[in-house]
């Protein structure tokens, strides 16, 4: 179980923007890829110029959401708990926690992936798919879930892992691989120039780059088993059992934030679906732009978690502290920059992803609604990866729930009834300002708490 020097580096001597960066960077551009090939779905599905398909493969999405979910419970309490034990220089725990994650990913998503087709057509009738789109909509799910679920919840945890273990530019590369090479599919398999298979191509490509990102994870730590602590062989698998709480513990909140998006995401498209297609296929492309400033954060959040984590294991609370403030900077930065850009240009830019007038009317129109609290997403969402990282669980798990859960279904109802279609646009920006909020008081809470604590501590 031998740490690679090269990561003490990273987690305690170098400089704290220097570590942030090279960390962060390569987990930003992974996170969008991930988006790009998401939007390169839309939009060749969108160049069929078939709203219908379009509406299909938004229907899927609150489910392809679930498999997030599934994925970071291991996935983030693994990465956050192999962090936190490397920090306390207990790397044959750090190992066992690896193992233990890895294995509870291949059984989540053996099971739902079994499970999924007996509920696939109500759960996608509860997504908005109607009779018109719930053929195509099956279709995409197959491969997209079925298929592709297994590789999309193993390379969540194994990224996370291999990010924990300093290897930033590693994890991102496997993205990436299956992102570029889903681009790359994409027009080969959807267009009638070429294939012509439609939303079904899509799926395929999509399952098929999950699978050789997948691979190369594997193949990786298996490479390096000699030069890191990440073991994932099944006879540690036992011995690891006792490990799984902690890291339920720690990668509840983010998995339940996922969860819960899943149920808002499809409360939304549902409240949308009864407008008809074609609002619901300008929702499915905002949905997916929206997701850029999200996607960034996402990345950032990734990057920094495992220093956080060791910082705070290893008791360097100003550390903590530094990389926290300027990942914060930066997240903001680049929400503040999305915003402006959606705001000014925003029927351009909806623009791209279909050639129907009224589809770009709604989408211009949402997109300007749903993006006017991003900032302060960027600053809600790092706060819960800090209290991942500090293992402050129920302070992690109470703004999760705020973010994406209690607020989400009553204000649709409340909205929609009072501003019919528009008014479900304006739920998640009230849902961010106040999960911001609650973020703020439990910061302030626990810096409280630690000056009450020297204070008594020193009389």
């Amino acid at each position: 179980m031998k740490i690679n020097p090269d990561n003490v580096e990273l987690f305690e001597k170098m400089p704290v923007r220097q570590a942030v960066l090279k960390q962060s960077i390569p987990a930003i551009i992974s996170q969008l890829i991930t988006l790009l090939y998401n939007l390169t779905d839309t939009y060749f599905i969108g160049a069929l110029s078939n709203p219908v398909l379009v509406a299909a493969a938004t229907a899927v999405l609150p489910v392809y959401l679930l498999l997030s979910a599934i994925g970071n419970l291991p996935g983030v309490g693994g990465g956050s708990r192999y962090a936190n034990y490397l920090g306390e220089k207990d790397n044959k725990s750090a190992s066992y926690v690896s193992s233990a994650a890895f294995w509870m990913g291949v059984m989540l998503s053996l099971s739902f992936c079994i499970i999924f087709p007996l509920f696939a057509k109500p759960l996608l009738m509860l997504c908005g798919a109607d009779n018109e789109s719930m053929t195509p909509a099956m279709d995409y799910a197959y491969w997209v879930i079925t298929i592709g679920g297994i590789p999309v919840i193993l390379n969540l945890v194994l990224s996370n892992l291999i990010r924990a273990e300093g290897m930033a530019k590693h994890a991102s590369l496997g993205i990436t691989i299956g992102g570029i090479l889903n681009i790359i599919l994409d027009p080969l398999l959807i267009l009638p120039q070429f294939m012509n298979m439609g939303i079904v191509g899509a799926g395929i490509a999509t399952a098929f780059s999950n699978i050789i990102s997948m691979i190369f994870f594997i193949l990786l730590i298996f490479n390096k088993k000699n030069n890191g602590g990440i073991n994932i062989s099944l006879k540690w698998s036992v011995n690891a059992l006792k490990y799984i709480p902690d890291i339920v513990g720690v990668g509840i909140s983010s998995s339940l934030q996922y969860l819960l998006t899943v149920l808002a995401v499809g409360a939304q498209t549902c409240f949308v679906s009864k407008y008809g297609n074609i609002p619901l296929a300008a929702l499915g492309i905002v949905k997916r732009l929206n997701y850029l400033p999200l996607y960034f954060t996402i990345g950032l959040s990734q990057g920094i978690l495992p220093l956080l984590a060791y910082n705070h294991s290893a008791g360097n609370i100003e550390r903590r502290k530094s990389v926290f403030r300027l990942g914060c900077i930066i997240s903001l930065s680049f929400a503040i920059f999305c915003f402006v850009l959606y705001e000014i240009f925003a029927k351009e830019i909806t623009g791209l992803f279909i050639n129907d007038a009224e589809t770009i009317n709604y989408a211009s129109s949402f997109l300007r609604m749903m993006v006017v609290a991003m900032p302060f997403m960027a600053i809600s969402y790092l706060a819960i990866t800090q209290f991942q990282a500090m293992r402050m669980v129920k302070e992690a798990l109470i703004c999760s729930i705020i973010r994406k859960g209690v607020l989400d279904i009553p204000l649709l109802i409340l909205l929609d009834s009072l501003f019919p279609l528009y008014g479900c646009m304006w739920v998640q920006p009230i849902v961010d300002c106040i999960s911001l909020v609650v973020a703020i008081y439990f910061i302030l809470a626990f810096k409280q708490n630690t000056v009450n604590y020297f204070e008594f501590k020193n009389s």
